[in-house]
């Protein structure tokens, strides 16, 4: 093997190892706020089975997150769930842009 091929993928194994390690971070940071913000209605494991996730019937995340994806997790963190003029979940406008892509993040990993 020549020394430049051999150099070139150890620089695109480096930048793929470091997005995996940008990924999990964000995974793990995402797992704080969901943690403090979300868990006492979702539950910890994301199912919803708490008294809070049943009074409102929240659906298991383990189940809807492969269904939502990115794009719609970090809306609904922001803008939060209305059914009519009710508000069954609030949201977090002022969150940063990186803490709504860490929980959307962290939520994708719930899924079974």
């Amino acid at each position: 093997m020549k020394p430049m091929k051999s150099m070139k993928q150890l620089g695109l194994l480096t930048v793929a190892t470091l997005m995996a390690a940008s990924l999990n971070a964000s995974a793990d940071e995402g797992s704080a706020i969901f943690t403090k913000e979300c868990a006492k209605c979702h539950g910890a494991d994301g199912k919803g089975d708490t008294a809070m996730g049943k009074k409102l019937k929240i659906k298991d995340l383990t189940v809807e997150a492969a269904k939502l994806g990115d794009a719609k997790i970090e809306s609904t963190v922001k803008a939060g769930v209305k059914d009519g003029d009710k508000v069954r979940m609030k949201g977090f406008p002022d969150m940063s842009d990186a803490d709504v892509k860490a929980v959307a993040k962290y939520v994708l990993t719930l899924k079974k």
